[in-house]
């Protein structure tokens, strides 16, 4: 995730610099080309986080629930502790998107 907010602080400084007044035809077009290089990296990363979620808000709540009590075990240093599982999503809520797919 550190990579896509370095790409994202560089993308902000690219559209800084072709706002200027004073930059010239050429490095606001050679700004422009990089930040369109940069925006498609970024969507493909944000493609495959939004994969990720898709994966984990379909998944059966039984597998969620062993993976968070796994979880729980492995940091607490005990395989027969299982701590408390949180609700976050369930399977009622709607899920609305902010992406066309």
């Amino acid at each position: 995730m550190k990579n896509f907010e370095e790409n994202l602080q560089k993308l902000e400084h690219l559209t800084e610099d072709i706002k200027k007044t004073d930059i010239t035809l050429e490095e606001a077009l050679k700004d422009f080309e990089e930040g369109i290089k940069l925006a498609k990296v970024m969507e493909k990363e944000l493609d495959s986080i939004e994969g990720k979620v898709q994966i984990l808000m379909n998944s059966p709540a039984d597998l969620l629930t062993e993976q968070s009590q796994k979880n729980s075990a492995k940091s607490k240093g005990s395989k027969t502790e299982s701590g408390p599982v949180l609700d976050l999503f369930n399977g009622d809520a709607e899920l609305n998107g902010t992406r066309n797919a």
